[in-house]
């Protein structure tokens, strides 16, 4: 497995980032940012209570990340809220859309 904590305390950032970024380019090969963006808004709320609540119980501990912290929880978690069903979607209308 690729060692990738050479970034620090970006790495978790760095991995949204790349991560993020085939989201976008499945999205858009796809046609699908707008299903993209009502899912993820439509997930979001129940993502960051859910969040919150296991950073708060010490579920995870995330070391690998920049201390920059938005509404209780690191920027990078506000990341992967919108990353992983960026990505799903996307899977999804590649495999499945209509084009």
């Amino acid at each position: 497995m690729l060692d990738i904590s050479v970034f620090g305390r970006y790495t978790y950032l760095v991995t949204e980032i790349v991560w993020g970024t085939v989201a976008a380019l499945l999205l858009r090969r796809a046609n699908a940012c707008r299903k993209a963006v009502i899912t993820i808004l439509a997930l979001y709320p129940i993502a960051y209570v859910w969040d919150r609540y296991t950073l708060a119980v010490g579920v995870f501990d995330i070391k690998l990340r920049t201390g920059i912290d938005i509404a209780g929880i690191p920027l990078e978690e506000h990341l992967f809220m919108a990353v992983v069903p960026g990505l799903v979607v996307g899977v999804h209308e590649t495999i499945f859309g209509d084009d």
